[in-house]
């Protein structure tokens, strides 16, 4: 946060004031320029006097604009943070909020000319706010100028900090929705992770309800455009996108129900099925820009640790070959594909020709997986309280034992 020092005895916002002006009336000669500059000293003056913070801050950024294309950026930073330290001379939040929307609507109206010095500004008068509705509303006008000014690699380190800001926002849906979509076209403007991205375009989706069917209609696109980035994606085998009601309304939408059909093929189904799919809808795929090679290779994967998750932890090696459909010669290798992504534990066993699984990442973790998961804790569960109840029944018969042991006949 930057210190606003006086370091003459004019107020330092009259300075301001009187700078820009003299800038916006630099061209219309000695007398006129004069005129208009003092004019607008005395009204700042009075503003400053009455405390009508709102109409200062209005005053102060009618000529502020200039200050972008003939002011160095030195310069720029020191008028805004006089500008900006505005916010903090009222008691009302409300108020505050006004002048961050005029300050921010000036910041943001050239996204281009000097970006990055623009998201300074909004950054420091995030840091002066104090009313979290307030610093949530200059975050999205920060996230939007970063996106328009192309200058995203500023704000994306803050995306680490976005449930605690959310803790501290307090904001609704509707506006956790827009943060979230924001922050998913962010990274993919900047070519970020892809499941960095494919994380807040689900947090966006979890954001609608079956019940509001009028709004959840809206993120059908968003919805299409998730899946389509999940299958394409070499290194996302695992997301819960099908108990979405935004994604599941795609099932009965004539335009977009072929998208529900790949998304559970790719969460549920075999290779077998892709390809039956790919052989009637070649042209679909392609227009969604899925190359179906790296479709091949990513439901070989997922075909694989759904062997490992349905058999009984054994799987020969004809198996994996008829469903993946190679060779007998890249069973193995295909094998070690799946431990390197980390979605499988096992070990082969060559002289059997069998792979021996430990653990797989399922596809999906829904109602199914989480009775499953139920059941192993309790079983768990009672075999630790079994080994308690052994542990103390030795140690009773231990101490038995000892007592007998010192026991002196009289």
């Amino acid at each position: 946060m930057t210190t606003v020092v006086p370091t003459s005895e004019e107020d330092p916002v009259l300075s301001v004031v009187r700078f820009t002006s003299e800038l916006a009336w630099a061209d219309a000669g000695p007398e006129v320029a004069e005129a208009q500059v003092g004019s607008l000293c005395v009204e700042a003056q009075e503003c400053l006097v009455m405390g009508r913070w709102l109409d200062l801050a209005s005053l102060v950024l009618t000529s502020a604009d200039l200050v972008f294309s003939k002011v160095s950026d030195k310069d720029l930073e020191c008028i805004f943070t006089v500008i900006c330290n505005l916010v903090t001379k009222t008691e009302r939040p409300d108020e505050a909020l006004e002048m961050a929307k005029l300050i921010s609507a000036k910041v943001t109206q050239q996204p281009n000319e000097k970006p990055a010095s623009r998201l300074k500004i909004l950054f420091n008068l995030y840091n002066l706010l104090e009313n979290p509705y307030s610093r949530f509303y200059v975050y999205m006008k920060a996230l939007h100028l970063a996106l328009d000014g192309k200058v995203t690699e500023h704000i994306i380190p803050s995306f680490k900090k976005i449930d605690s800001f959310l803790k501290e926002w307090n904001i609704g849906v509707p506006d956790q929705r827009e943060l979230y979509l924001t922050i998913s076209n962010v990274l993919r403007e900047s070519k970020s992770s892809a499941k960095e991205t494919f994380k807040f375009q689900t947090k966006y989706l979890e954001t609608f309800s079956a019940e509001d069917a009028h709004t959840v209609s809206e993120a059908k696109e968003e919805a299409v455009r998730t899946v389509i980035e999940f299958v394409k994606a070499p290194d996302i085998f695992q997301c819960d996108l099908l108990d979405m009601p935004a994604v599941s309304q795609l099932e009965k939408d004539a335009k977009y129900s072929l998208v529900d059909q790949l998304l559970k093929i790719f969460l549920t189904q075999r290779l077998d099925a892709y390809l039956d799919f790919d052989a009637a809808n070649s042209t679909l795929l392609k227009s969604y820009g899925l190359v179906h090679d790296d479709c091949v290779a990513k439901m070989r994967l997922l075909s694989l640790v759904d062997l490992g998750c349905n058999d009984s932890g054994q799987i020969p090696y004809t198996l994996i070959r008829d469903t993946l459909r190679i060779n007998d010669d890249e069973v193995e290798s295909w094998v070690v594909k799946a431990i390197t992504t980390k979605l499988i534990d096992c070990k082969m066993d060559q002289m059997n020709q069998v792979v021996i699984v430990s653990r797989c990442t399922e596809r999906v973790f829904g109602y199914h997986q989480w009775e499953t998961l139920r059941t192993k804790l309790a079983t768990w569960r009672g075999n630790i309280a079994n080994v308690i109840s052994t542990i103390q029944a030795n140690k009773i018969v231990e101490d038995g034992s000892q007592a007998v042991q010192g026991l002196t006949i009289r």
